[in-house]
């Protein structure tokens, strides 16, 4: 090769084993060495970084736009995506979700494909779709749907979209023989529904600090409970989305025999804020399942430091304002949005703060999720990986707030938060689309991810 299309120097580069100084080569969007800059053939054009970090990008999991409860597209949400140094993601594609209305008659390949012909990204996506409907043309869709690289499905237990355990383990059986993944989300409808009915009939309650008592953590640990056996009686990949509590990470473990089988994140808010954020915050701070106490955040960090959990996503729901603090808490929609922040954030409490290790910060944000969603050539600083790659200051100092986002939500729970660590750039195959948090690509240069078919292990 007589010459590069781009060439990253003077960094230090970290990847999920390692941290070491190192200038990466980079050419047709990939990967072509990490090395000894004078190893490398002259280039196009030469990125010296400063002394900064250079990280594998991240990979978010798990994420909501241009559907059901999010008012970001695809253009406003993978831009505050790339700003915030996310370079790839999964989001959801809800059967029966159809531009506002639910459609009886919707199938799953409709919603993937609504959101395949409207999808104008700047960083790359997939799709997990939603089930959202016990009928037997689900488990004729999937072998169609994994073959074409869509291989994770989501279902609930809880609202007006929950699936009943027998369906479920349906589900599983089938996702078992075509090797898929399935999410849930875990909570026991029975109890929510009880404890919300209870705390409304009181007019002192309408309070946000009441929230967390309506979805109380055990609620959650049954419901993890019993999705993660009927998904280890199917042999089944099963991943525990958001969890919040240290009885829902202790339910998690007990099952998690080998490793293997059974996975879970939480997210960036349920690791760094506790239910006094409802206090400052009020209906903003709302999401599903709540904000736990703080030594739930505590115990977090011990199951993330075991493994048990191994993915921090974002859950990044956007939403306005208005239809999160108009009314009591039981009026306001469900999410909040940090795709823009997560990074910062989770950094500056996880490695600043609790002495995380940068290894472990690649591993949780970027290696682990490409791992377990079958994006193989994303989520690590390797030859032959996708050059997804971000520039970050460690030691810069600087306040979040809304006034900067780029998503269309006007709002953030981080609002005023003073933190350590930026983004300076973010590069997607080679490409640079965002620099000190100005976005400097166009929309549409991400593209659809077909995924593999995962393999999970120990390892």
């Amino acid at each position: 090769m007589s010459r590069l299309d781009t060439l990253i120097t003077g960094g230090t580069v970290v990847t999920a084993d390692s941290t070491f100084d190192a200038a990466i080569g980079i050419d047709d969007g990939t990967i072509i060495g990490v090395g000894d800059e004078r190893a490398f053939p002259a280039a196009e054009q030469r990125i010296d970084v400063n002394g900064n970090l250079v990280l594998p990008g991240v990979v978010d999991p798990h994420v909501h736009l241009a559907g059901y409860n999010s008012i970001d597209s695809y253009e406003t949400g993978t831009a505050a995506a790339a700003a915030g140094g996310v370079t790839s993601l999964v989001t959801f594609a809800w059967q029966g979700w159809d531009d506002g209305e639910w459609d009886e008659n919707g199938s799953i390949a409709d919603a993937v494909e609504r959101h395949r012909s409207q999808a104008s990204p700047l960083i790359d996506y997939g799709l997990h779709p939603v089930i959202t409907r016990e009928s037997p043309t689900v488990f004729e869709e999937l072998p169609g749907l994994v073959e074409d690289g869509i291989t994770s499905f989501k279902m609930f237990t809880t609202d007006d979209i929950r699936l009943s355990n027998g369906f479920i383990g349906d589900v599983f059986r089938r996702l078992a023989d075509l090797g898929a993944v399935g999410m849930v989300h875990t909570e026991d409808y029975s109890v929510c529904q009880s404890r919300t009915d209870e705390l409304k009939s009181s007019p002192t309650t309408a309070s946000a600090t009441m929230y967390p008592q309506s979805r109380p953590d055990y609620a959650e640990a049954m419901a993890v409970d019993s999705i993660a056996r009927l998904a280890v009686a199917a042999d089944a990949k099963y991943y525990a989305v958001h969890v919040t509590s240290k009885a829902a990470a202790e339910t998690v473990d007990t099952v998690q025999t080998d490793g293997s089988n059974v996975r879970a994140e939480t997210c960036t808010h349920y690791t760094v804020l506790d239910e006094t954020a409802y206090e400052q915050f009020g209906n903003l701070a709302i999401m599903s399942p709540p904000l736990r106490k703080a030594e739930d955040v505590d115990a977090l960090f011990d199951w993330l430091r075991d493994r048990t959990l191994s993915v921090v996503s974002t859950d990044h729901v956007p939403l306005p304002r208005k239809r999160k603090s108009e009314g009591p808490w039981w009026e306001s929609a469900f999410g909040v949005n940090s795709l823009q922040t997560s990074l910062p954030v989770f950094h500056d409490e996880a490695v600043n703060k609790r002495g995380l290790s940068y290894q472990s910060l690649v591993q949780l944000l970027s290696r682990n999720p490409a791992r377990t969603f079958g994006l193989s050539s994303k989520g690590r600083i390797e030859t032959g990986a996708d050059a997804d790659l971000v520039v970050f200051d460690p030691d810069e100092t600087y306040t979040i707030t809304a006034a900067r986002n780029h998503s269309n939500a006007d709002y953030s729970v981080y609002e005023d938060r003073t933190v350590t660590g930026r983004v300076k750039k973010t590069l997607v195959r080679g490409e640079l689309v965002a620099e000190d948090g100005t976005i400097v690509a166009e929309p549409g240069y991400g593209q659809f991810v077909a995924r593999d078919v995962p393999t999970w292990s120990q390892s």
